[in-house]
């Protein structure tokens, strides 16, 4: 008979496995159960608690402790690949910016690296450290990660345990969605205007227990938003209060953003990274990211990424490094730039000749409308006139998102007309 914490945790878990319970299940209220086994409230609580750090179930407050869904992957970004539709969903940058791998490879001899090297190249630690360390509100430790989103992922496991709270961007990112659905956290959406997250609901967010805040400080996908002076001033104030909470700064837009940087972690802050990719700019495939963070954070990162085990390649790091201090690809990505500059304008004007507002200011590779109405039946349209967008649904923490994202690196001066004008007819 079930008479300790750990008895009722492993017969619900055997309980799971078997399906005896299925996703969605709500188990018993604690009372109930403790009552059923005749056993102390506290004992059976503890076992719902074991339960949700394990991810076997999660607490819907009123609605109780309910066995978690099966992991899945959700919504991911890239294109649909119907060759009858024009790709305006994938989030991708326009391969014609992306520099070759191999010839940057080929620019230097790679040098043969084996187990219990350097996890960080020295001559990259060094790229990194001039990158990072102005933007950091200290000197910062220097890691690599596999791209941000694995960035992310190993820094909130590496202080948070599944039923923990993380504020994020409302809209949301989708992979930083993913991200938290399948490490058991739970999302707290802080809604973004035109300079980025709002100061006020985030710290009415943290007031109710949120352990970490990631943001993005530049080209907030999928709105597009930078945070402005002001706003980082405001986040600064509000996280000086807060200063045991992780800070996770995601600056991947940063080789290719119009918008100046503003700090948002304050020197209080005892837990923070500021994370910078290169897939925009150098390839999504090259998987690489740079980490900047306080000593502690670096050491738990690098438990993570240990040598022998899940370093990131040296010979990414030998590419990046390459394009990092080659003037021919500063020159490209400054091409790049001006290029998703000019695209990014040809839609908004469009647009704003048929009266439909994008969001504004805008940075990156998409360009956010919200609208006013149901969304589905506009993509559907949308579809039918041979555009395929990005539903605000998928980038939903917990209210409906009301707009469509539209990814613009390839999208020429004609088509930013013609889509405008498609647009226009399936909304009005």
């Amino acid at each position: 008979m079930n008479k300790t914490s750990a008895d009722i945790f492993e017969t619900i878990r055997s309980r799971v496995r078997t399906q005896q319970l299925s996703p969605g299940q709500t188990l018993p209220p604690v009372r109930q159960l403790a009552q059923e086994l005749g056993v102390n409230r506290n004992t059976v609580a503890a076992a719902y608690k074991r339960l949700v750090a394990a991810g076997i179930a999660e607490t819907r407050g009123r609605h109780g402790t309910v066995i978690c869904q099966t992991a899945a992957p959700g919504e991911q970004e890239g294109g649909i690949g119907h060759s009858r539709l024009f790709e305006l969903s994938s989030g991708n940058p326009n391969p014609m910016w992306l520099p070759d791998p191999a010839l940057a490879l080929a620019q230097q001899q790679p040098r043969l690296r084996l187990y219990g090297d350097e996890p960080v190249d020295p001559g990259f630690h060094d790229v990194a450290c001039r990158w990072l360390t102005d933007d950091c509100p200290s000197p910062p430790e220097i890691d690599l990660a596999h791209g941000a989103v694995d960035a992310v992922e190993r820094l909130l496991a590496a202080y948070l345990v599944a039923g923990d709270k993380v504020a994020v961007e409302s809209p949301c990112f989708i992979s930083s969605i993913n991200t938290l659905r399948i490490a058991g956290l739970q999302a707290v959406g802080v809604p973004v205007d035109e300079h980025g997250m709002q100061a006020a609901p985030l710290e009415a967010a943290l007031a109710k227990g949120v352990q970490a805040v990631l943001i993005t400080p530049r080209a907030h996908n999928p709105t597009g938003a930078s945070v402005s002076a002001e706003r980082a001033a405001q986040i600064r104030a509000v996280l000086d209060r807060y200063p045991q909470v992780l800070v996770l700064v995601d600056d991947h837009f940063a080789l290719l953003s119009d918008a100046k940087f503003h700090q948002v972690i304050p020197p209080s802050s005892r837990r923070w990274a500021l994370i910078r990719s290169v897939s925009k700019a150098l390839g999504p495939d090259l998987r690489l990211a740079v980490v900047g963070s306080d000593r502690e954070t670096s050491l738990r990162l690098r438990l993570r990424l240990a040598s022998g085990t899940t370093w990131v390649s040296h010979l990414l790091q030998d590419i990046a490094h390459i394009c990092l201090t080659s003037s021919q690809v500063g020159e490209q990505i400054e091409r790049a730039r001006a290029d998703y500059t000019r695209r990014r304008d040809l839609l908004i004007g469009a647009l704003s000749t048929h009266k439909i507002q994008a969001l504004q200011p805008c940075d990156g590779l998409n360009v956010w409308v919200p609208i006013d109405q149901d969304v589905e039946p506009v993509i559907l349209h949308l579809a039918q006139r041979g555009w395929v967008v990005r539903s605000g649904t998928g980038f939903t923490v917990q209210e409906p998102v009301r707009g469509i994202r539209i990814t613009i690196s390839m999208m020429d001066a004609d088509q930013a007309t013609r889509f405008a004008e498609d647009l226009s007819l399936c909304i009005h």
